[in-house]
């Protein structure tokens, strides 16, 4: 059963949230102890396709997705696929979480998504993942960065990629950060360097801290009512205020809380004194 409410995480996610999914395949099996994270694959929301702001956009995509035009639609890069276009409702049934760019502007979000856009009908870069688990590997009979496509200028044909690595190209496409490298230069001048999208993977938008983390647990503490846990009284006693009893439900229980409302609502009044002994005290 996943952990997660479909239908919550269906209805707030925005176009350009990267979208992170545990799988459930040998593969993922591997992948999840290769990367010490729980998350093996990652895709971006592009929205509806009347969310896209470029009608030629719009039409491309028409030549890879045939579903309804009210799909809420992801694009991603797929072992023995390549990059893709489907219905977010394919991962109903897995662990999901959303990673949201902070702080991008939505002109940006658009970019990103059209890099994305544009990259479908990409194959599938099976060597970069094997090289990128021989780097990631703790242990390894060769050097990690020996003959590894990861360290290589322009490594692979451009129409080649993997999941993350795609995502990873796409917001670099508009400087924005994921995994940044930070180097103080001799003035003390702090300096971001993009770091290298091969070796991006899923846990690392988790990791991010220009990414929001947004979870859709299937029990949210916000709908279990913890109101109805509060030490409501069982007698059916209400009352206009602490002092005034309106009504009382059974009638030995209402006896009962009202001779302690009586009780503490009375008050003794003070004896008037005794003018004739008064007169006897005076001298």
């Amino acid at each position: 059963m996943p952990l997660s409410d479909f239908d919550r995480l269906r209805y707030e996610i925005r176009p350009g949230d990267v979208i992170l999914v545990e799988g459930r395949s040998p593969i993922s099996e591997i992948i999840k102890t290769i990367t010490l994270s729980a998350w093996t694959h990652s895709a971006i929301y592009i929205g509806r396709l009347h969310n896209i702001d470029d009608p030629m956009l719009r039409q491309f995509i028409q030549k890879f997705y045939h579903g309804e035009m009210d799909d809420q639609l992801i694009i991603e890069s797929q072992l023995g696929v390549g990059t893709i276009i489907d219905s977010i409702s394919k991962y109903r049934d897995d662990h999901l979480r959303i990673c949201r760019p902070t702080s991008i502007t939505r002109t940006d979000s658009q970019k990103v998504i059209a890099y994305s856009i544009n990259r479908l009908g990409s194959n599938y870069n099976v060597r970069q993942i094997f090289d990128l688990a021989r780097f990631l590997f703790p242990y390894s009979i060769l050097p990690r960065r020996w003959r590894s496509s990861l360290f290589e200028h322009n490594a692979g044909l451009p129409t080649h990629t993997v999941c993350s690595t795609m995502m990873a190209e796409a917001f670099a496409s508009v400087h924005y950060p994921i995994l940044p490298v930070l180097h103080r230069n001799e003035d003390g001048q702090l300096i971001m360097y993009k770091r290298n999208t091969r070796l991006i993977t899923p846990k690392d938008f988790d990791y991010s801290p220009y990414f929001d983390v947004i979870k859709y647990p299937i029990l949210d503490f916000d709908e279990l009512a913890i109101y109805q846990r509060m030490p409501w009284g069982k007698d059916g006693i209400v009352l206009n205020d602490e002092h005034d009893l309106t009504m009382a439900a059974p009638k030995a229980v209402s006896k009962s809380v009202e001779k302690k409302l009586s009780n503490k609502d009375e008050k003794k009044p003070e004896e008037a004194p005794n003018i004739t002994d008064a007169k006897n005290d005076s001298v």
